[in-house]
């Protein structure tokens, strides 16, 4: 058995904010960092934002945690080519802004990335990829530690982890078969669906606070607007890449067509091939 629930992309820009809920935020993000996760608090989202594309904020949540590291949780449902660098931007802005006049650089504070994209990025085989920084030696192939000093100094391990760390979560390529609990997240971020025996952090709270039926009518009205728009924004994308795909097929049947005539072939034969009128090749013929 599953219910069908809200969608995670608008229930973080309108529940997840409460910090009754954060225990779904915390749930995810315990089982895909595989850490005990607790939010302290949120820091910003793009709820306010009433042009959805307004450049100056384009994270969906920015939170911080009980270790004094700030996560970003973003959510992209349509394709864009250059979401690596809006990655690298988001993590730069959020370091920025969260080092305050006077500060030391010590206190620049980690930042996780997660990105969680509903589109084909890149290329891989995998669903879930992260990504760190290591300074790995040119000739000695060592990578680059702390020193004992450093480490008592900045309560850190490793150099990485005091660098931004990237997730990227690619949930379309998920083959909806959960076979551990971070999988079972990796389900519902693609289908809107908890299974009763699904046992991860954070989906049991998500399938009471997610339930569309405990709504209040007027959110219930504007998730089903925002649905709407989904729709509406897979059908212009269609259309554009149906009306490209028209446009480089119509330039290669006039190019057919101009070599046609410039061998000396018919009308007959060039709109054999082409399919072009006789009316259409004469006035290409008086083109060239």
């Amino acid at each position: 058995m599953s219910k069908k629930l809200i969608r995670f992309d608008w229930a973080i820009k309108r529940l997840l904010r409460n910090k009754s809920n954060f225990v779904v935020l915390e749930g995810f993000l315990s089982e895909l960092l595989f850490d005990n996760i607790k939010i302290e608090q949120i820091l910003e989202s793009e709820s306010n934002q009433e042009i959805e594309d307004d450049k100056f904020n384009r994270v969906d949540i920015l939170t911080q945690n009980s270790k004094n590291e700030l996560i970003i949780i973003e959510i992209q449902n349509s394709y864009e080519i250059d979401y690596f660098h809006r990655m690298v931007y988001g993590v730069a802005k959020s370091i920025s802004e969260n080092l305050m006049l006077g500060q030391k650089y010590s206190e620049i504070k980690k930042v996780i990335s997660v990105n969680i994209v509903y589109f084909d990025l890149g290329q891989g085989q995998d669903y879930i990829y992260k990504g760190k920084t290591d300074f790995k030696g040119l000739h000695q192939n060592d990578v680059l530690g702390l020193s004992e000093k450093q480490k008592k100094t900045f309560l850190k391990e490793c150099v990485s982890d005091m660098f931004p760390e990237y997730y990227l979560l690619k949930v379309n390529q998920f083959d909806d078969v959960a076979t551990d609990t971070l999988d079972e997240w990796i389900y519902f971020l693609k289908n809107s669906e908890v299974k009763d025996e699904f046992r991860a952090k954070g989906l049991k709270e998500a399938g009471e606070v997610l339930d569309i039926m405990r709504l209040p009518a007027q959110d219930r009205y504007g998730y089903s607007r925002y649905l709407d728009s989904l729709h509406l924004k897979a059908s212009e994308l269609f259309s554009l890449q149906t009306e490209a795909e028209f446009k480089i097929e119509e330039r290669k049947t006039l190019e057919i067509a101009k070599n046609g005539i410039l061998k000396g072939y018919s009308n007959e034969i060039i709109a054999d091939l082409t399919k072009l009128t006789f009316e259409q090749i004469e006035n290409l013929r008086t083109e060239l």
